[in-house]
């Protein structure tokens, strides 16, 4: 018997201005703007003091997950939880509030969108693993 394993790229768009609606719609119905949404923006001024709002891009991933970053070309300092400091681009830091908050509200959320949020936890992670900032992505979320 053999087993192959292959690598998969997991790939992710920019969802267009005029979709971006629809789109965490499908995913998350009204718990994204109630919920989700202010609890990443919440996290991301949690994570670092550089951070001071903003417009965020809006981005699907080839596996069927999401997240969301800062539109910004700074670097960030970020200081987690854990006790992990070090510097992210703002993707980075997108990437990190909103692993933060799929995990915290995957505990204290209803039922159904918790299964959801753990889900897109699982998602991303597997995303962020090929991240170029892996590194300091999972060092702030571990």
């Amino acid at each position: 018997m053999t087993i192959t394993t292959e690598t998969m790229t997991i790939t992710r768009e920019l969802v267009p201005e005029q979709r971006r609606a629809e789109f965490v719609d499908a995913l998350f119905g009204i718990n994204f703007p109630m919920q989700l949404e202010p609890c990443i923006f919440a996290i991301a001024s949690e994570l670092s003091s550089d951070y001071h709002g903003g417009y965020w891009h809006f981005y699907s991933l080839g596996n069927g997950g999401f997240h969301m970053a800062p539109d910004d070309d700074e670097r960030f300092t970020v200081r987690s939880e854990n006790g992990y400091e070090g510097r992210m681009s703002a993707d980075a830091l997108g990437i990190t509030a909103c692993l933060y908050a799929f995990s915290r509200l995957s505990f204290v959320a209803s039922e159904g969108i918790a299964r959801v949020y753990a889900m897109h936890y699982h998602l991303l992670r597997a995303y962020a693993m090929d991240h170029a900032e892996v590194a300091a992505i999972v060092a702030a979320t571990d």
